[in-house]
């Protein structure tokens, strides 16, 4: 056996389908051996692909061991010269497997190879070529210098900048997602180090490569798509900590001394300077909105007050100050909680969910308005004036925040963009379908044929043409079709246009259309899969919200609710459980198999099955009711259960 290549996968089924039809592809007339090592997925990869890809050796962890464990599982049973070590969420050219081995054949001292990768938005990729992460290396990175200078030899070794990416290159470490690896190498030097449950692996190896006497190398002529950010999510604190963890049991490793306490040390501080900014960053985009909401609205009230004191009452200080701090602040919070219930802060945001929110706050604090003392009672006509003044003051908002990142003032633009298809009349039609049944909403202009000669009663053009398609049209996206147009084309096509269009790929006989718009961002998906409503952000935070008033009022009228439930002390101990977050009223009925499909939930104190006469069911019928709670779920669905259920709301 020639080549064995390795793929460890967890819970990216779509991406490792399209990962396997393009190593199918590059293995036509090679001795190739492929394995998949599943780290125990809920997402229904094990059969997707036992059914689709029956000549893949499958591993099917019944746990998560960790990426290091995985390949050394499958390594140690692989026969071939040659073993590659290859993402899931990557795509490799047709001839990618053909020149590598070439290369490697031809250069007996290499004992690993590297090749170029770009994103799904056709950008190379700085990690494709990387050096050792010393301690200068290390803070150069940690602080931004190497971002800042990404040419310099001094300042990014990290990322190798001051080599040429077109060019073949001796390089120190090797990117993780693709690692083809000498197998008399690995007998030499030993298999991944399982210390590492993800990151740092590929550094560890790719070091002890080198201690050994072999050479790395970066080897350009083949090119790579790598959906990074799709099988390891990195805006998040587990990303930071794993990835610093793991730079610290590499310094614990390999160095000694001075520099070892000194390298631990400042990859400690950057595990708190990374997740503060990572907290940070995170609070900033989940508050900025609602506090430029408050200010725009709040600078209203006050013009508002001013005005209306002085046209109305013909007295400039009518209004008493409790105005500005008192009245002022709780409509604004009346306003903008209402709107945050409406899903006015959800992405994608709309006009819709924000004057709906808004109306409704306005309704709201009409009612409140009554119960307040008379010296907090304002003129009614501000709260008028300040609702209208609310509605148009954040819609105008928007718009401005949708111009300065867009350029324009439509806000509808990102769910109609304008897009054609390469690929052939069926596989097109067949792409529409999709686009269809997921719910996806295109400008289609038209289908752009993968020869060079083309109908044009059919086709806007053929391929070759593509780039004069795309600039007559304005076009915004490219769907390609892997079964009409090759790898290396896609990818040829994607560094010719750049990064300005998006690029999605539509594999063959797939149910899904593939892509990714940025390095840092996860790869995109329109898929005809079941959308739940349970997994819906304003849907969870009102089942949330739903838990808490419904344990607080249970709380009050527990005298009476004791006669019912039948386990008073169950009941009280259910009702703080709710409140401190670690039980719902409503959640999934047990079953044996469990339901790692659905959206998860936290236990629930009652289940869709307490809302039946019958408990005797079957299992698949349990499963179903659980199917249709997540799928159809509405906060009134828990009123439900709860109201038919009640008698077991003692229940442990």
């Amino acid at each position: 056996m020639k080549l064995s290549i390795i793929i460890v996968n967890y819970n990216v089924k779509y991406f490792l389908e399209q990962a396997l039809l393009s190593v199918r592809r590059a293995s036509q007339g090679l001795a190739v051996e492929v394995w998949v090592v599943d780290n125990n997925s809920v997402d229904d990869s094990v059969p997707m692909v036992r059914e689709k890809f029956p000549e893949v050796k499958l591993i099917a962890n019944q746990h998560n061991p960790g990426f290091s464990i995985a390949n050394n599982q499958a390594i140690r049973r692989s026969s071939g010269q040659y073993v590659l070590l290859l993402n899931p969420d990557t795509v490799v050219e047709e001839d990618t497997f053909e020149k590598c081995l070439a290369f490697m054949d031809a250069h007996p001292e290499a004992g690993g190879l590297g090749v170029r990768m770009i994103d799904g938005s056709g950008k190379f990729l700085p990690e494709s070529k990387r050096g050792f992460p010393s301690p200068w290396v290390a803070f150069c990175k940690t602080v931004g210098l190497s971002r800042l200078f990404p040419a310099s030899r001094l300042f990014n070794h990290y990322h190798l900048g001051y080599l040429d990416e077109q060019e073949i290159h001796e390089i120190e470490v090797l990117a993780g997602a693709f690692m083809l690896l000498r197998r008399s190498v690995l007998d030499e030097i030993g298999l991944l180090d399982e210390a590492f449950f993800m990151y740092g692996e590929d550094i560890d190896l790719s070091y002890r490569i080198i201690q050994a006497g072999y050479k790395n190398y970066y080897f350009p002529e083949s090119t790579i798509i790598h959906y990074k950010g799709e099988s390891t999510k990195k805006g998040s604190l587990n990303y930071v900590k794993a990835f610093y963890t793991a730079m610290i049991i590499f310094a614990r490793k390999h160095f000694r001394g001075k520099k070892a306490r000194l390298f631990v040390l400042m990859l400690q501080a950057a595990i708190y300077f990374r997740a503060f900014l990572t907290v940070g960053a995170g609070f900033v985009r989940r508050v900025y909105l609602p506090v430029l909401d408050a200010a725009v609205i709040f600078g209203g009230l006050v013009f508002l007050k001013n005005f209306w004191a002085a046209y109305h009452f013909r007295d400039p200080d009518y209004y008493d100050d409790a105005f500005l701090y008192f009245n002022a602040p709780l409509y604004i919070a009346i306003w903008l909680g209402t709107v945050f219930f409406s899903g006015g802060y959800d992405a994608p945001s709309g006009l819709g969910r924000l004057v709906r929110g808004l109306l409704a706050g306005t309704v709201l604090l009409a009612a409140v308005y009554g119960f307040l003392d008379l010296e907090y009672r304002s003129s009614r006509a501000l709260i008028v004036l300040g609702a209208l003044w609310a509605i148009l003051s954040t819609a105008a908002l928007r718009f401005l925040i949708h111009f300065l990142q867009s350029g324009n003032f439509n806000l509808s633009r990102d769910k109609m963009k304008k897009l054609v298809i390469v690929g052939s009349q069926e596989e097109s039609e067949r792409v529409q379908r999709l686009l269809h049944l997921a719910e996806v909403q295109k400008n289609f202009i038209g289908t752009v044929a993968p020869r060079a000669a083309a109908d044009t009663r059919m086709y806007l053009s053929s391929l070759p043409q593509l780039a004069e398609v795309v600039q007559i049209y304005k076009i915004e996206e490219v769907i390609f079709c892997s079964k009409d147009v090759s790898a290396q084309d896609i990818m040829s096509w994607m560094a010719r246009l750049g990064p300005s269009v998006e690029y999605k790929i539509v594999p063959q006989e797939s149910l899904t259309i593939i892509g990714s718009s940025s390095k840092n961002t996860a790869g995109e998906l329109y898929t005809i899969d079941i959308r739940y409503g349970i997994a819906q952000p304003r849907n969870r935070r009102n089942k949330r919200t739903a838990d808490v008033f419904i344990a607080v009022a249970f709380f009050f009228l527990f005298p009476v609710l004791a006669f019912v439930a039948g386990r008073p002390a169950g009941l009280v101990r259910s009702i703080f459980r709710v409140l401190a977050g670690r039980r719902t009223w409503v959640g999934y009925a047990a079953t044996g198999q469990g339901d790692s499909n659905l959206p998860p939930l936290r236990p629930g104190v009652l289940s869709p099955l307490d809302a039946l006469p019958m408990k005797n069911l079957d299992e698949r019928t349990i499963q179903r009711l659980n199917f249709l709670y997540a799928k159809d779920y509405h906060v009134s669905k828990d009123v439900d259960v709860i109201w038919r259920g009640r008698r077991w709301l003692g229940r442990e």
